[in-house]
């Protein structure tokens, strides 16, 4: 069954107060409050997390790859029943149980390093824990925007929390580096565990988006909702349908699970080659994130003037498009040289032309999918799009195991150029809901 799409799908009425600029707004202040500080903590287990695997225990190429595809397993595992879930769930509260949960795990690891008792075999459970608890909080996150934020508004909403991850994660790595050159690589995590503490309390101050559907509008009819008696499969099949029947989210959607894929087979194996083959200080390492975060930081406040003077459509295809080239051209640089430096540089820049793309694709999923099934779309989108990444990250581990990791990087990055095919026919778009 294949659901007829009209240019826009009505908003809900927003709330009081929500049509003014995002940042007036209380609640969507606690939300980037607490966005801000998680990012934070995650900036440094970035760095920490494959440090941990590849220093301290000694970790295989392969065995890097299966910790990477542990950190995005749920994704593939329960993905698409974790928006029927959110959708007749209390918003707040999952995302403040995801908060929790995550900084349990996380602490767990320099607790048994401490004990000397941390083996891989923890390592894994602990990532494929914090994959569990994203999959729930990011779902319930970006269902809870719109209810904060007016329609109109999503857009410079989005904006102003990828700047500010952007801007966060810039300093992260760096902070994260020179942590790690103080302290032992599991300690280092014990900071993202408080990260985790600390947007768990800011979030409990949010009011609005403690307001989960009622289920007579989970379940009840209308535009691709299952019907009132249907069960979990029906609610799942509402959100595959809209995804997939609908022209512009599924090219979207299918871009970015390419891209996905495709570059996890490389960042799979980045750390092995910078840290492992290489022998970079964490110090060093750490400037490759900075400098993705960077390029993301400019690439965010660019985006809405992009797609302004081009088009949404023509500025996501040129980001898909120009950000593969770069990235391909950063490979051949990462050496214990000055070569290392361009290297650094072009994945910044790869990193700042990549950001109309996934700002736009956020922001059109938001406006165009109705909100009684936003919960089901997004969490559909992140089970294509994140459920990527695990295979991609095992991949990734057989070709740096077989072939070495710098072959896995090439592998990666040249593929990534075809994650512009499916977007080919947005090219004819100016905004973001206009028809295809």
């Amino acid at each position: 069954m294949t659901l007829s799409h009209p240019r826009s799908h009505p908003v809900a009425p927003a709330p009081a107060g929500v049509s003014a600029r995002p940042a007036a707004v209380p609640d969507f202040r606690r939300l980037w409050a607490a966005d801000t500080v998680s990012q934070a903590g995650t900036a440094v287990t970035l760095l920490a997390l494959p440090l941990v695997a590849i220093g301290t225990l000694r970790a295989t190429p392969f065995q890097a790859g299966l910790l990477v595809t542990c950190e995005y397993l749920a994704f593939l595992l329960v993905g698409l029943p974790a928006g029927a879930w959110v959708d007749r769930s209390r918003h707040r509260r999952v995302m403040v149980a995801g908060d929790l949960g995550r900084a349990v795990l996380l602490g767990s690891v320099p607790v048994a390093a401490l004990l000397g008792v941390l083996t891989l075999p923890q390592l894994y459970g602990v990532a494929f824990g914090l994959s569990l608890c994203t999959v729930f909080f990011d779902v319930a996150a970006q269902s809870v925007l719109p209810r904060l934020v007016d329609g109109e508004r999503l857009e410079e909403a989005n904006v102003r929390l990828e700047t500010t991850r952007s801007l966060v994660q810039a300093a992260g790595p760096g902070v994260g580096g020179v942590l790690l050159a103080v302290v032992a690589a599991p300690v280092a995590l014990a900071f993202d565990a408080f990260s985790y503490l600390a947007s768990a309390l800011l979030l409990a101050r949010v009011r609005r988006a403690d307001t989960g559907p009622a289920a007579e509008d989970v379940r009840g009819p209308g535009p691709g909702t299952a019907g009132r008696g249907d069960g979990l499969r029906a609610e799942i099949g509402a959100g595959l349908r809209f995804v997939f029947g609908h022209p512009r989210l599924r090219a979207v959607t299918l871009a970015a699970a390419l891209s996905n894929f495709c570059g996890t087979i490389g960042a799979a194996m980045l750390m092995v080659l910078l840290a492992g083959e290489l022998g970079l200080s964490p110090l060093w390492c750490g400037l490759v994130f900075t400098a993705e975060a960077v390029g993301g930081l400019l690439g965010g406040l660019f985006t809405a003037r992009l797609a302004a003077r081009f088009g949404t459509g023509r500025a996501m295809c040129g980001s898909v498009l120009l950000s593969g080239v770069l990235w391909l051209a950063a490979v051949p640089s990462f050496h214990a040289d000055w070569r290392f430096a361009v290297g650094v540089a072009l994945q910044g820049l790869g990193w700042a032309a990549f950001m109309p793309f996934r700002i736009g694709a956020v922001t059109l999923r938001q406006r165009l999918s109705p909100p009684e099934l936003l919960g089901r779309v997004t969490a559909t989108v992140r089970f294509v799009v994140w459920g990527a990444m695990p295979v991609g990250a095992l991949v990734g581990g057989l070709l740096g195991e077989s072939c070495g990791a710098r072959a896995a990087l090439w592998a990666g990055a040249v593929a990534e150029l075809l994650a512009v095919l499916p977007l080919l026919p947005l090219l004819r778009s100016r905004r973001p809901g206009d028809a295809p």
